[in-house]
């Protein structure tokens, strides 16, 4: 459930078209992506989830290492690495 939460919420401020249980790897990999292109997509996708993490985090009013860790948790699940 919280996947799926910072996946829609990384979907809503990334403004691209993905597929909502779809992974940064797995877009990328679908895109048929490789070398620069890849990595310049792969790092934007990560940037993206991190602002939208953030954002989600501060929705549930989360603190300190808490908010560490579902940052971390949320990026990771994410980014999909």
């Amino acid at each position: 459930m919280l996947k799926k939460i910072c996946l829609i919420a990384a979907l809503a401020f990334a403004g691209s078209a993905f597929a909502q249980d779809a992974t940064c790897m797995a877009n990328a990999t679908e895109k048929k992506l490789a070398g620069a292109a890849k990595n310049s997509f792969l790092k934007k996708c990560e940037k993206d989830a991190a602002a939208s993490c953030e954002i989600t985090s501060k929705e549930k009013k989360l603190a300190g290492a808490a908010k560490a860790s579902f940052t971390k948790k949320c990026i990771k699940d994410t980014v999909g690495s």
